[in-house]
């Protein structure tokens, strides 16, 4: 009996030895969102960490723990993850340009997500991120391009006397219009255009939120610049993973950067949405296209090259058609 029991426990013994480095293998990271949970331009990021957890159980899994601005500010999240706070986030250039100035050429880009990756262009920004504890691991949303947003119609490119929302995105683009602006967080933009505090707001198409219908009056396009949500991972957390573990987030990351590039579509119905709704279009075209749209691109190249003399006219060339 006791020698049974002892072969048993032995048994057992090794059995645990076997399972143990299986259960080890997995890893559990800290994911923040640059948006509020369950919010249009959160719910990609949150796709993926969904997709992720389902497909990479035993290998690696994403525990969300919230994000801005309950957590902290949107400009500050990926400045924390590269601080180890986090370990994954999902923002848009927007948000981390006072990490990597740099960023903001991603939104200027001529070329898809798939031809930055073979062009050189994802090759060069890498370096600038990794120097900052950065890991850049997929464009996970694309949503569309930027158009502002009014309650107040204007009939030419011109925007002296409006006050807008703003990002840090457009500032000089809408500045160099002629317009007041002023930063929020995306909570406030509802109330500061309901109580009359601006009159309009720069956002992505396909982040737009529904409920600002009840307070937005006109749609004005051209749109300019491309949305894109990325998602960064701790430099240091990244080089301490197994290969199998990068290899999944790669897989994951790269499926929903497929997804993220399909959006055209999407936005075609939510326009025929917003158009039933009773949103109208003030459009621009001829010489009034062309100049809004260049003084779009040529404010924000010229910023980026002011902030980094170095980077930024390599990157114009390396993004441009």
């Amino acid at each position: 009996m006791i020698k049974n029991s002892a072969t048993l426990l032995a048994a057992t013994a090794a059995i645990s030895l076997l399972v143990m480095p299986a259960q080890a293998d997995e890893i559990t990271l800290k994911g923040a969102s640059c948006f509020p949970i369950g919010s249009p331009p959160s719910k990609p990021f949150e796709a993926f960490v969904d997709d992720l957890n389902a497909t990479g159980k035993g290998v690696v899994q994403i525990k969300m723990i919230g994000g801005a601005p309950a957590i902290g500010s949107p400009f500050e999240m990926t400045k924390r993850m590269t601080k180890g706070i986090f370990d994954v986030v999902g923002c848009p250039e927007a948000y981390w340009a006072n990490v990597v100035p740099e960023a903001a050429s991603v939104r200027l880009s001529d070329y898809s997500a798939a031809e930055m990756r073979t062009n050189g262009g994802y090759a060069y920004l890498r370096k600038l991120y990794e120097a900052k504890n950065i890991h850049f691991l997929a464009r996970h949303s694309n949503f569309g391009p930027f158009f502002l947003w009014l309650n107040k119609k204007i009939d030419k490119p011109d925007l002296t006397g409006l006050h807008l929302r703003v990002s840090p995105v457009y500032v000089p683009f809408f500045k160099s219009l002629g317009a007041t602006v002023q930063r929020s967080n995306i909570a406030q933009i509802y109330t500061y255009m309901e109580n009359g505090t601006v009159q309009g707001y720069g956002w992505p198409a396909l982040g737009w939120v529904p409920s600002w219908i009840k307070v937005t009056k006109y749609r004005v396009e051209p749109g300019f610049y491309y949305a894109f949500i990325q998602t960064l991972v701790n430099k240091k957390t990244w080089a301490k993973l197994t290969t199998a573990q990068q290899d999944m987030l790669n897989k994951v990351g790269l499926k929903h950067e497929l997804i993220a590039s399909k959006w055209a579509e999407r936005l075609a119905k939510q326009n025929a949405k917003t158009t039933q709704q009773g949103m109208k279009v003030i459009k621009f075209t001829g010489a009034e296209a062309a100049a809004w749209v260049m003084a779009a691109k040529d404010t924000a190249w010229a910023s980026i090259i002011e902030k980094s003399p170095n980077h930024g006219p390599k990157l114009r060339q390396l993004l441009s058609k």
